[in-house]
């Protein structure tokens, strides 16, 4: 139950600074049971057969990042969520203090709970987003990306995260296409990326950390192919969170809703999943958790240590995982 459990050390360089030109060109690293292969992404359409269903998560990035500064000139960044609510970078930040912004827009914090602030601007939240909104990628990105897309899935639709899908990036139109051609479907559902998936663990018993609510949707249609799938292979984190979410005796259910599901080793996962897609995530974190509970611990942390001495490139915009069959029970 301790959280040090899950801390590895990653040297600074195999922290990936942006993507592949060819996305789908990315190494894999295959798991299956104690077995490690070392492939190329595009290498992924050989473990998929006529039958299966590739489940993805298809929100969308949106221009949620703010830079203003504080009355007293200090700079400050927001990192807006929903209902008016942010994550804020700067220091001495206090209810009833008024922030500023290009283009004459205004903020005042209105409330504050543990580590978010509500903001109260003088213009509506998206017009506020559309003139001066940028999109956010994570701190340990130090790279300017060169274009929006690139911190977006190839199948992104619906707007919505402020934190992309990663599992997903790998995956380019020539490939997609190949593995339809395989007679493979590709099931999309929706799970909207919050500060929830991202906040650092804090508690050193990782029970007792509190995730927050995320929105989720999954239509009667995906719900269907999903359900008749003779194999199901999930692609990342927040589509395992939202199936599992939805699932009522070993079906997916569909419908709109939120979940504060927090997956760690021991939970036992309410769908068959074949195989799982993922990057490699940061130490102590949720997401890595969520591997290990579907994988198993040693099995992952021994890959991890793998990769490292294989020079893998980790995280947002690093190589990818494929964990084959299924979760351990």
């Amino acid at each position: 139950m301790n959280i040090n459990d899950f801390n590895y050390d990653l040297p600074k360089e195999l922290i990936a600074q942006s993507p592949l030109r060819k996305r789908s060109s990315s190494r894999l690293m295959v798991l299956q049971e104690d077995k490690i292969e070392h492939k190329h992404f595009y290498d992924i359409i050989d473990y998929l057969k006529e039958g299966d269903v590739l489940v993805v998560n298809n929100s969308k990035v949106i221009k949620a990042k703010l830079i203003g500064r504080k009355e007293t000139s200090g700079k400050v960044e927001l990192l807006l969520e929903n209902n008016n609510w942010c994550l804020i970078k700067g220091k001495n930040i206090h209810k009833g203090m008024y922030l500023f912004f290009d283009k004459d827009i205004i903020g005042v914090v209105e409330d504050k709970k543990e580590n978010k602030f509500k903001i109260k601007f003088n213009k509506d939240v998206k017009e506020v987003l559309d003139e001066i909104g940028e999109l956010p990628t994570p701190p340990y990105v130090k790279k300017r990306i060169n274009s929006d897309d690139e911190y977006q899935t190839v199948y992104a639709e619906k707007e919505g995260s402020i934190a992309a899908p990663t599992a997903g990036f790998h995956f380019d139109e020539g490939l997609l296409k190949k593995i339809k051609e395989k007679w493979v479907k590709i099931a999309e559902i929706t799970l909207h990326v919050s500060f929830s998936t991202f906040l650092p663990i804090k508690e050193e018993d990782y029970t007792k950390h509190k995730m927050y609510n995320e929105y989720y949707e999954i239509d009667e249609k995906n719900a269907e192919i999903i359900n008749n799938a003779k194999r199901i292979f999930a692609v990342g984190t927040t589509t395992i969170r939202a199936l599992e979410s939805s699932v009522k005796n070993n079906k997916v259910i569909p419908g709109k809703s939120g979940t504060d599901i927090f997956i760690y080793p021991g939970y036992k996962f309410k769908l068959k999943y074949n195989g799982m897609l993922t990057n490699f995530h940061l130490p102590k974190s949720t997401l890595l958790l969520l591997v290990s509970a579907f994988y198993g611990k040693e099995r992952i942390l021994n890959a991890y240590n793998e990769a490292i001495k294989k020079k893998y490139r980790f995280y947002s915009f690093g190589d990818a995982m494929l964990l084959l069959n299924s979760h351990p029970q």
